[in-house]
């Protein structure tokens, strides 16, 4: 699931799943961190969720997928499109 709040300029992205689906460290990757994973891991959240947020230009495109634990690739059901194998999102 993808959260997002505007701001000046930039848009705050905030991609969260489920704490244990799938099990073991979880961290997005795409273009906005030149697909390097385990910059943006995704942490535990009170809710029972984990999550990572991301600031990223207003007005812009990205590509991005999950890489979980095992070299688990896997896609957001909830992206504004998909492109091949990467998801989508629209600032």
């Amino acid at each position: 699931m993808l959260e997002r709040k505007p701001r000046k300029g930039r848009t705050e992205i905030t991609f969260v799943l489920p704490a244990d689906t799938p099990p073991g460290a979880v961290s997005v990757v795409g273009d906005f961190n030149d697909w390097q994973p385990g910059t943006h891991t995704l942490a535990p959240r009170g809710d029972g969720t984990r999550a990572v947020t991301i600031a990223l230009p207003g007005k812009s495109t990205h590509s991005f997928r999950y890489l979980a634990a095992g070299d688990y690739w896997f896609d957001d059901d909830s992206a504004d499109g998909h492109d091949g194998a990467n998801s989508r999102l629209h600032t």
